[in-house]
């Protein structure tokens, strides 16, 4: 897979994302009220005062809340002293086949369905963990999918508040194909969560539109970008153990035997704060500069041969090689790949409006993804991942559905139930449906917690009991019409 960039080659790839194993995250990010549903219509980027002084956060303009790690800063960071390593081509800074588009929808824009891509088992949901179609509902008709293989493309909804993020998108026959899909809020962290961990086609789990550099960004008469951005290095940088961190909650698949660095995904790359910016001549790079000594760039995914390489929205017009190759630019990114560093601690963090956020210490455990087995009633309910819930049909007779797979929890290890620990499980259903949730042994016994049937809004507390326990979750539907329910199992204090 391979970047042309002016008579240079630059190799970048998103392979299959899966997640993998990770360690605890030496680092704590700023914390973000939950997601909550937009239906406000965003403002159309105007000119560059619009956009930094009218647009506010969570919108296509500025995706994620100010409290976000992409829109937050660190205040004194420690540095790692591993030195990205030479590779195969130069580092850079662009737009392009391996990059990315954002398209905002419209409210009367019509809907589109896209499906798996021909000759596949279909259109895979990683965090639902199936295959299945996507309707999005609102589809802009200058939908353009990144030409390389990749493919990528992030679709803001206004309505819903939703950022659909494809890989591998394209056209066949007329219709729209992908090999994988998945969401996040544009009003949330911007990161996946133990329950929601996949939220973007990057392999870290995160949208290509996020931190990315933006079309509107690039001549707003600012001196850096106010987010962090997103960077890709290649196998002689990233690690194979852990091949993630916090916040990042997945990596590329074969990160841990084809890895031989010692950076994982997720991490926080800075320039110190004593590189001199000023030696930098071309003004372009000197922003992108100061933006790594302000807020830095973590890294998202993984590339062929590039020792770093940073993502600028295509159509931006980013172009630090204007008319050719430029010596004097490839020279600065060669000091800069020098000089960038892993942050592996921080003193504390500053946030989008300037305010002291405090660390996130509270993620929902638990999913409603399935398998589900169906043990009364004469349909099983679906789940939806936009709403992250078992989605119930009308029905008079009680449906009641059974997960023993434990899946419903994913294996973070920055945020795996500990031994000992106070867990609160909260129901939250519509319709009068019910949650049961059960911690047990493996082989059935002992059970450990018994919620019983929980009705929207209650609440039940235990400690974790074991670290080989499991879960089984029970969602039962209401009889008085359509339901849904999902749970929320968060850490105490």
């Amino acid at each position: 897979m391979r970047i042309k960039l002016n008579h240079r080659n630059i190799y970048s790839s998103s392979l299959v994302l899966v997640a993998g194993v990770v360690t605890a995250a030496a680092i704590a990010f700023p914390s973000v009220a939950a997601d909550q549903p937009s239906a406000n219509k965003l403002p159309d980027p105007a000119s560059a005062s619009s956009v930094k002084n009218q647009a506010a956060w969570g919108t296509y303009q500025k995706p994620f809340a100010a409290t976000s790690p992409w829109n937050s800063r660190p205040v004194t960071p420690t540095f790692g002293d591993f030195v990205i390593p030479k590779s195969t081509y130069s580092p850079g800074v662009a737009g392009g086949e391996w990059s990315t588009g954002v398209f905002l929808a419209d409210a009367g824009d019509a809907p589109m369905k896209v499906t798996g891509l021909p000759k596949t088992k279909g259109l895979w949901d990683p965090d639902a963990e199936a295959f299945h179609d996507v309707t999005v509902p609102r589809w802009p008709v200058n939908v353009v999918a990144a030409s390389a293989s990749d493919g990528h493309a992030d679709i803001v909804d206004p309505v819903t508040g939703i950022v659909h993020s494809f890989w591998q998108l394209k056209k066949v026959d007329g219709k729209w194909v992908a090999a994988q899909y998945a969401w996040t809020r544009i009003d949330g962290r911007g990161w996946g969560d133990p329950a929601h961990y996949f939220q973007g086609s990057r392999a870290a789990g995160v949208p290509t539109a996020a931190g990315l550099i933006r079309k509107h960004e690039v001549n707003d008469g600012d001196t850096m970008y106010r987010h962090a951005l997103a960077m890709s290095l290649t196998f002689n940088a990233l690690s194979p153990n852990p091949t993630y961190i916090f916040p990042a909650t997945s990596a590329d698949n074969n990160a841990a035997t084809t890895n031989t660095g010692k950076i994982p995904e997720g991490a926080l790359m800075m320039l110190p704060a004593s590189y001199d910016t000023t030696k930098i001549a071309n003004p372009d790079l000197r922003k992108v500069a100061e933006t790594l000594k302000t807020y830095g760039a973590y890294v998202v995914d993984r590339n062929f041969g590039t020792p770093f390489f940073i993502y600028a929205e295509n159509g931006a017009g980013f172009d630090l090689h204007k008319g050719g190759w430029n010596k004097i630019v490839a020279d600065d990114l060669e000091r800069m790949r020098v000089a960038l560093r892993q942050v592996v601690s921080v003193q504390s963090w500053v946030d989008g409006n300037e305010k002291p956020v405090v660390p996130q210490k509270k993620m929902n455990l638990l999913s409603m993804r399935g398998p589900w087995e169906l043990q009364g009633g004469t349909v099983t309910g679906t789940f939806d991942t936009w709403q992250q819930a078992v989605v119930f049909p009308a029905t008079t007779t009680r449906i009641t559905q059974i997960n023993y797979s434990s899946r419903g929890l994913h294996p973070l290890a920055w945020m795996a139930p500990e031994v000992g620990k106070t867990y609160r499980l909260t129901a939250h259903a519509t319709g009068e449906a019910k949650l049961r949730l059960q911690v047990r042994e493996p082989s059935g016994t002992p059970v450990y917690f018994d919620s019983a049937e929980l009705s929207n809004g209650e609440s039940k507390t235990f400690k974790w009991p074991s670290k080989t326990a499991l879960i089984t979750v029970h969602a039962i539907s209401g009889t008085s019409g359509p339901s849904t329910v999902r749970g929320e199992l968060l850490l105490q204090d």
